[in-house]
C-alpha cells in the first residue's frame, strides 16, 4: 500500500512539473470537488431522518411559537425551516403530536383541515376518527364561509349525535353558523346570500336539514329566520315598484319634452308633471269560451261573405222506438196452486192493451277554447300629464338693423303668445305620445304660460353689452394700432431722408479733404519733397485709383453696383 501511494505520488509530482497552467487548474478543482462532495455525504448520513408534522407551512409567528411551545413541553425534538415548517424524528411522533395539536386547538386555520387525517396509529378509536371529521368539516366550512366577500370572519358548530337503533330514537344533525359581516356589507338583509351559505352548510353535512341549521351575525340576530324577512322582502318589492314607476315616468317625460321642445324650442317647453298609475298586482285570469263552428270560412278577396257556421255537429245520437199491443201476461205460481192476484188485477186479464216509447238522445260538440293568462307585472291604470308652453319673445331693430336700446341700455323685445290652435295641437301630439284612451281616465293638459325670463334677459343684456364694449375697444384698438403704423411709417421716411442727407454732408466732407490731401501731395511732388503716408492712406489711396480704372474700363457693372446700393438704402 506504502509503495502504491508512493508510486502515485511521484507519478503525481512527475505530471504536474509537465502539466501546463490550465492542466493544473483543472486537476485542483476536481480534488477540492471531490473533497466536498465527499464531506456533505458523511455530514448528510450522520443526521438523522425528519418528517414533518403538519404537510402546510405556518405562517402565523404566534401559532408557530405556541405549537414549538407545546413540543418543548412533551420533550419531543424539533426544527422549523425558513418557510414555517416543522419536522420531528420520526412519523409516530408526528402522528402523536398532531392528534394532541388537533385536541387543544392548535392548528391554525390555514392548514389543511384533513391533515388531521394522516394520521396511521393501531390504537386511535372510533371515536377519535368521529371527532377528527367533525373537526375537519367544521375548518372546511369556516374556510368556505369566510372566503366569502361579504364576510369577515365565520365561526361554525357541528352536532353529530351517535347512530340510534331505533329511528325514534335518532337526534337530528344541527348547525349552528355565526358570522362577522364586512364593513358595508348588506348580507343581513340579502335573502339570497342567506340562503346561499344555508346551501353550502347543509351540503357539506350528511344527514343536516335545512330547518335544524341557525345562522345569526355577532350580535345574535337571527338571519336565515326568513318569516322575519318577509317584512325587508315586501320592503324591497316596494322599492323596486317604486322605481320602475319613477323610471317610466322619466321616460314618458323624456319623450314627451323631446318631442314638444323640437317643434317649439329647447327653451320654451316645460313639462311639469306625468303621473301613471301602476297596478302591479299579480293577475291569473281563466277563461272557457264556446263558439259555433266554422264550416266555410270567408273569402277576404270576395266583397260578400261567404262565411258559413253552425252552432254545434252531432258526435253521438241514440234513437229508442218501442211498440207493444195485446193482452196482458199474469204470472201464475206452479200447477195445482192458486195464484196470489189479486181479484181486482184478475178482472183486467182480459183487457187488450197498446204500448209505444219512442225517444232520441243526441249529443252534440261546440267549439271550446280554454284559456289560462297571467297579467303582465304591472298595468298602467291612469295617466296624467301636464305641460306648459311659453310664447315667443322677439329683438326690437331699428330702421339701420341694429339692436333697439331702451333708456336703460336694455335691449326692447316683444312678446307673442301661443296660439290656441298651436295649443290644441301640442295637446294631441301628447296624447298619441301617451297612448291617450278617455276610458282609461287619462288626462292630458297643455296650457300657454309665459316664463320668467327675468334674470335670461339681464344675462343676455349684459352679454349684449360687454359685447358692445368688446367690438368698441377692438375698432379703438385698430384706430390706435393704424395711427401707430402711419407714426412709424413717417418716422421711418424723415430718419431715412435724415440719414441720406448725412450721409451726403460726409461724402462731400470726405471729398473736399482727400481733394485737400491730393492737392498737398502733388504740390509736395511739384516741390521734389518726400511726403511719407501711413498704410491707411495708401490703402485708400490704391482703392480710389482701382475704382477709377474700372470706372473708366467698365462703366456699365459700375453703373448698376452704384444703383444696387441706392435701391438697398
Amino acid at each position: 500500500m506504502n509503495e502504491w501511494l508512493k508510486k502515485f505520488l511521484e507519478q503525481v509530482k512527475g505530471g504536474w512539473s509537465k502539466w501546463s497552467l490550465v492542466q493544473r487548474i483543472m486537476f485542483i478543482v476536481i480534488v477540492v470537488a471531490v473533497i466536498g462532495a465527499l464531506a456533505g455525504l458523511v455530514t448528510f448520513s450522520s443526521r438523522p431522518s425528519m418528517v414533518p408534522l403538519l404537510t402546510t407551512a405556518i405562517t402565523d409567528q404566534e401559532k408557530l411559537s405556541e405549537i414549538s411551545l407545546r413540543l418543548d413541553e412533551e420533550k419531543v425534538e424539533h426544527t422549523i425551516s425558513a418557510e414555517g415548517r416543522i419536522f420531528v424524528k420520526d412519523k409516530i411522533t408526528a402522528q402523536r403530536m398532531v392528534s394532541i395539536l388537533m385536541r387543544e386547538d392548535l392548528i391554525p386555520k390555514e392548514v389543511s383541515p384533513w391533515d388531521v387525517f394522516k394520521l396511521d396509529r393501531w390504537t386511535i378509536t372510533d371515536f377519535e376518527r368521529n371527532v377528527n371529521l367533525r373537526r375537519a368539516i367544521t375548518d372546511s366550512l369556516e374556510q368556505h364561509i369566510e372566503a366569502l366577500a361579504d364576510v369577515d370572519d365565520a365561526e361554525v358548530t357541528l352536532v353529530m349525535p351517535e347512530t340510534e337503533l331505533f329511528s325514534d330514537d335518532q337526534q337530528p344533525v344541527t348547525a349552528s353558523v355565526i358570522i362577522t359581516p364586512s364593513p358595508g356589507s348588506g348580507i343581513s338583509t340579502n335573502r339570497a346570500k342567506i340562503e346561499g351559505i344555508v346551501k353550502l352548510v347543509r351540503f357539506a353535512v350528511e344527514g343536516l336539514q335545512e330547518e335544524n341549521i341557525v345562522i345569526s351575525d355577532h350580535n345574535m340576530n337571527v338571519l336565515n329566520d326568513f318569516e322575519d324577512l318577509a317584512d325587508f322582502d315586501r320592503l324591497e318589492l316596494t322599492k323596486r315598484q317604486l322605481a320602475q314607476k319613477d323610471n317610466l315616468e322619466k321616460a314618458y317625460r323624456n319623450e314627451i319634452q323631446k318631442a314638444l321642445m323640437q317643434i317649439f324650442g329647447e327653451d320654451r317647453v316645460r313639462v311639469l308633471k306625468v303621473d301613471i298609475d301602476l297596478d302591479m298586482s299579480k293577475r291569473v285570469v281563466e277563461t272557457e269560451e264556446f263558439f259555433p263552428i266554422t264550416m266555410v270560412p270567408d273569402n277576404p278577396a270576395t266583397p260578400y261573405s261567404e262565411l258559413q257556421v253552425v252552432p254545434s255537429v252531432t258526435r253521438s245520437k241514440e234513437v229508442i222506438d218501442e211498440q207493444w199491443k195485446g193482452t196482458g201476461f199474469n204470472p201464475e205460481g206452479p200447477p195445482g196452486v192458486e195464484g196470489q192476484v189479486p181479484p181486482s188485477y184478475k178482472d183486467a186479464d182480459a183487457l187488450f192493451g197498446e204500448y209505444k216509447n219512442n225517444s232520441v238522445t243526441q249529443n252534440e260538440e261546440v267549439n271550446q277554447k280554454n284559456t289560462y293568462e297571467e297579467k303582465t307585472p304591472w298595468v298602467i291604470n291612469r295617466i296624467s300629464v301636464g305641460a306648459a308652453i311659453d310664447g315667443l319673445w322677439r329683438r326690437e331693430y331699428t330702421d339701420k338693423g341694429t339692436v333697439k336700446l331702451d333708456s336703460t341700455g336694455s335691449i326692447v323685445r316683444n312678446y307673442t303668445p301661443v296660439s290656441d290652435e298651436d295649443l290644441a295641437k301640442a295637446r294631441t301630439l301628447v296624447e298619441h305620445a301617451i297612448g291617450y284612451d278617455r276610458n282609461r281616465g287619462d288626462s292630458v293638459s297643455v296650457e300657454h304660460l309665459q316664463f320668467d325670463r327675468t334674470a335670461q334677459f339681464a344675462m343676455e343684456d349684459e352679454e349684449f353689452r360687454a359685447r358692445q364694449r368688446l367690438q368698441q375697444m377692438i375698432i379703438y384698438s385698430l384706430i390706435a394700432v393704424a395711427v401707430l403704423i402711419i407714426a412709424l411709417i413717417v418716422f421711418r421716411l424723415i430718419s431715412r431722408e435724415l440719414e441720406r442727407r448725412r450721409r451726403l454732408r460726409e461724402e462731400e466732407l470726405s471729398r473736399q479733404h482727400q481733394a485737400m490731401r491730393e492737392a498737398a501731395l502733388r504740390s509736395a511732388e511739384e516741390e521734389g519733397v518726400d511726403v511719407e503716408m501711413s498704410v491707411e492712406e495708401r490703402a485708400r489711396l490704391d482703392m480710389q485709383e482701382h475704382a477709377i480704372n474700372m470706372a473708366r474700363e467698365h462703366p456699365e457693372d459700375v453703373a448698376q453696383l452704384i444703383r444696387t446700393w441706392l435701391l438697398e438704402e
